[in-house]
């Protein structure tokens, strides 16, 4: 079970058995069916297909524990475009490359928002932050600070010392491990170092302090993707309170806010003269202090967007990472090929360069077919409709929100031969790409809320994947055992196990 569904268990199980508060759920069931009585839609309007739905909970409940894999099964049935209702909340899912192409190009406008959540607006000091901050002239700035000065290609190659650096690291305590390697647990701890040292310029990997960070921004991404049954069933978000959800959001928004405040008052202290050198955190209060590029922000703006970086920028990569070598050891004739592609470009040298990353196509065609395959985040940071709108013949309604599956749209048969294969090659001849442009494949999202972070991402996963391919060979501790390929349920999908390998450094 997933623990949305165990959430949702939960706190309806807190509801049945309270010795005062069934009478209220019958209460809702008979207002329920009374408004429905009443309430007809409007009889011209041309809804998409929907499945059946239960009193209340609409179609909450057939969510499944793994709601991309449930949403792509009832796609099936009802279509690419299907209309769902999360409590009282009308919710489109989006299943195919023309749809999306529909929702995040032609209607981009209408679908700029995001929904409001009571845990993003506590959390992210109010939606200050860029990734669900309201459609409009702050958000436009946001945007433009993240695209043109913290995540531009320029300030992406000055992080090149930090990659090398931190992938250095972690050659070497492969190198010094005991047998198997957990490479899962390898990968979580690199990208959360060179996040850490790209926004405030040092990790927090070691120390009391520094773990304590690191336990808050696991929960800050557990508590984003937690679904408050308030959200959908607004009379019943009182549950949050009596069950402790609420306190849990607020006492780690307190301690992150401590935390960040503390890193800002250490930064103006101490400020950094090397504008070349500059981390995130330096970027942001010399925009703050000096409004430099014409955009104003405050204080809580700048640690709305250090929790955005951390929540975008650590989990993802480490899950792409995880998955790719997965499908390596799956597929060694893949995974040979890759070795011999990189190993002839390296030669004999002991660093590879951005020169060398760029002649690499076959390592570019095993990250877009990772990508592909497995998603990191299969069902897209929501959107929500600012306005009616027609979409492919069906008429959507204003505050509709729409989730876009891009893990099915990435299996689809319609856009893919063999779907269910994976197979790097198909990139080779192929100008697909993941940067917004090709439906087919958006791992990332498109349009005005496609992820500013791309570039940032794809140099780390591509610069740590080329050189531990160059430097290890790789196989199953148990050659025999199939590997286990079960998911785990969460916004962003890891291995429901992590993954232990073996190690065997390479001598050319």
């Amino acid at each position: 079970m997933s623990k949305f569904q165990l959430l949702i268990q939960q706190q309806m199980n807190e509801i049945i058995f309270h010795p005062f508060l069934f009478g209220a759920l019958v209460s809702l069931f008979l207002f329920w069916a009374i408004t429905k009585w009443f309430y007809k839609p409007a009889a011209n309007k041309k809804l998409p297909p929907s499945p059946p739905k239960l009193p209340i909970l609409g179609n909450l409940h057939q969510l499944g524990s793994l709601p991309h894999r449930k949403l792509q099964s009832l796609a099936e049935k009802h279509g690419p475009l299907m209309l769902l209702h999360f409590g009282t909340v009308p919710t489109l899912v989006v299943s195919s490359a023309d749809a999306a192409r529909e929702i995040m190009k032609t209607h981009d406008l209408i679908f700029a928002d995001r929904p409001q959540s009571s845990v993003s607006r506590r959390l992210l000091y109010n939606f200050k932050d860029v990734s669900v901050a309201p459609y409009g002239e702050y958000w436009r700035q946001l945007k433009s600070i993240c695209v043109l000065q913290l995540l531009s290609n320029k300030r992406v190659q000055s992080f090149r010392s930090i990659r090398d650096e931190e992938t250095a690291l972690l050659v070497n305590k492969i190198r010094k491990s005991s047998f198997p390697v957990n490479l899962s647990e390898m990968f979580a701890e690199l990208t959360n170092d060179v996040v850490c040292r790209s926004a405030f310029g040092r990790k927090f990997s070691e120390g009391e302090n520094s773990k304590k960070f690191l336990s808050l921004l696991i929960e800050l991404l557990e508590l984003l993707g937690s679904f408050p049954i308030g959200n959908f069933i607004p009379v019943l978000s009182w549950i949050s309170r009596v069950n402790g959800f609420d306190a849990r959001v607020d006492k780690v928004s307190k301690e992150l806010d401590e935390f960040l405040e503390g890193v800002i008052k250490e930064r103006m202290e101490t400020p950094n003269e090397d504008k070349n050198g500059a981390n995130f955190v330096d970027i942001l209060l010399d925009i703050y202090q000096s409004n430099s590029s014409g955009v104003s922000i405050d204080r809580d703006s700048i640690k709305a967007i250090i929790l955005d970086v951390f929540a975008a920028g650590t989990d993802t990569t480490a899950t792409v990472l995880e998955w790719a070598m997965t499908e390596l050891l799956r597929h060694p004739s893949v995974m040979k090929k890759l070795q011999i592609e990189v190993r002839e470009i390296v030669k004999d040298k002991q660093d590879i360069t951005d020169n060398d990353l760029e002649k690499m196509q076959y390592l570019k065609a095993v990250i877009k077919e990772t990508l592909r395959f497995h998603t990191p985040i299969p069902l897209l940071v929501p959107r929500q409709a600012r306005k009616d709108v027609k979409i492919m013949g069906y008429d959507i309604s204003a505050g509709t929100m729409v989730i876009t599956n891009a893990w099915a749209i990435s299996r689809d048969p319609v856009s893919w031969d063999e779907p269910e294969k994976f197979e790097p090659d198909r990139f080779l001849n192929s100008s697909i790409d993941f940067k917004g442009l090709d439906f087919e494949l958006i791992p990332f999202g498109a349009g005005r809320r496609g992820c500013p972070g791309i570039a940032f991402a794809m140099a780390t996963t591509e610069f740590v994947l080329a050189n531990i391919v160059q430097k290890f060979n790789w196989k199953l501790p148990d050659e025999g055992k199939e590997l286990d390929m079960k998911e785990h349920p969460g916004v962003t999908v890891h291995r429901d196990v992590p993954l232990l390998v073996a190690a065997t450094h390479y001598h050319s």
